[in-house]
């Protein structure tokens, strides 16, 4: 073959070859920035994210305890009662769904999903398949739920999702947690946010250091510390891009069961300082888990948080509530059709406490005096939920 036609050859091949790579930088690029804007617009303008992504059976426990109907019926109205929630989008960002949840619709056929999308809370689901038996680590627990994932995102990306969430459990015992325990559940959390990102789907990542047990304070922070460098190692190791991801942490706490609690700032203190020294700069937010404390514990917690800290630290501080917003309005609704209208101001005063918190603005007079909406859709502040 005369010289001329090889190098011609060889040097469409090159053509090729580096068309082929600048259409997948360029990709690339678009999905980072994909990733990035959706992860900055769940923690904008000092909202959060509401969780409502119980399982089944955890969703069944706790209308059992009210004597509601445990049924998927029972389920879809109580979900409709929350989406169709006025003004909600004033304080949330975000909805995490379930697997139910998001296949469910409003009474007229229009998904859930797609009901929060028109008002501009962005729609979110639930991947994991929940925290198994740990095998050779009697007490502790290894999340599951990779198996299929790549199938499963895609499936939920073209419901509507635009983020995803996973959550590790890490227990505090005697010798517990172990080394295994921790970093098992790091790995995985890692790869579930590769596959997100993948997907173009910003993954909450979410490792939950339980309050269950009698642990101090000190305790709590030395492991909540543990894990979140292990975290932040494997995510680095997956290339998981920071700025496309969301943090949801437990705050800093004395066991539930420690004869030694400790006040609001010195939970904001612990908390915070324990994040400066393991969250990168570069994770655009923060946002709580509530963990079983109470509605207005977490948001009085959170406000300090935002009080002392706010102007100073690289990352928004949020919220991302499931029972500390849920359950004042789940206790008045109680399955009954008459209460749905006070059960929705319930959820609104709740949702409004912890923007207020995030402002640094959430106090007393905030907690014993809600938003009630006026006849015109406008709102006004008249009581509504009382502090205790």
């Amino acid at each position: 073959m005369p010289c001329g036609q090889e190098i011609t050859r060889s040097s469409r091949r090159r053509s090729r070859s580096n068309s082929k790579e600048s259409f997948c930088q360029t990709n690339k690029l678009m999905n980072s920035k994909a990733l990035i804007d959706t992860a900055n617009a769940l923690v904008a303008g000092d909202k959060g994210l509401l969780a409502m992504d119980e399982s089944n059976p955890t969703c069944n426990k706790r209308f059992a305890k009210l004597g509601i109907p445990q049924t998927e019926v029972a389920r879809r109205a109580y979900r409709e009662l929350i989406v169709a929630t006025p003004g909600l989008t004033e304080s949330i960002s975000g909805a995490i769904l379930y697997d139910e949840t998001i296949r469910q619709k409003t009474k007229d056929g229009t998904p859930f999903a797609k009901v929060f999308g028109e008002v501009g809370i962005i729609p979110g689901i639930k991947v994991d398949t929940g925290a198994k038996e740990m095998a050779g680590h009697p007490g502790e627990k290894v999340t599951e739920g990779l198996d299929g994932l790549r199938e499963r995102l895609a499936e939920y990306s073209k419901m509507g999702a635009r983020f995803a969430k996973w959550r590790a459990v890490i227990a505090i015992g005697d010798g517990l947690p172990s080394r295994g325990c921790i970093e098992s559940n790091a790995h995985a959390l890692a790869r579930y946010a590769a596959l997100c990102q993948e997907a173009s789907i910003v993954p909450v990542v979410e490792p939950e250091v339980l309050m269950v047990g009698e642990h101090t304070l000190e305790r709590c922070l030395k492991i909540t510390q543990e894990v979140l460098r292990n975290v932040f190692i494997q995510l680095n190791c997956q290339r998981v891009l920071l700025e496309g991801m969301i943090l949801k942490p437990n705050m800093v706490l004395p066991g539930l069961t420690c004869p030694e609690q400790v006040s609001v700032d010195e939970v904001a203190d612990a908390t915070v300082n324990c994040l400066l020294r393991t969250v990168p700069a570069a994770v655009p937010g923060i946002a709580f888990l509530s963990g079983g404390q109470s509605a207005e514990l977490a948001s009085a917690r959170l406000n300090a948080m935002n009080v002392r800290f706010k102007s100073r630290l690289p990352w928004a501080l949020a919220f991302s509530f499931a029972r500390a917003i849920q359950q004042p309005a789940l206790e008045i609704w109680q399955g009954k059709e008459t209460e749905v209208q006070e059960a929705q101001e319930a959820l609104y005063h709740r949702a409004r406490c912890n923007l207020a918190a995030r402002r640094g603005e959430y106090n007393a007079t905030v907690e014993r005096d809600g938003w009630k909406r006026s006849p015109q859709g406008g709102t006004s502040a008249k009581h509504l939920v009382s502090a205790e």
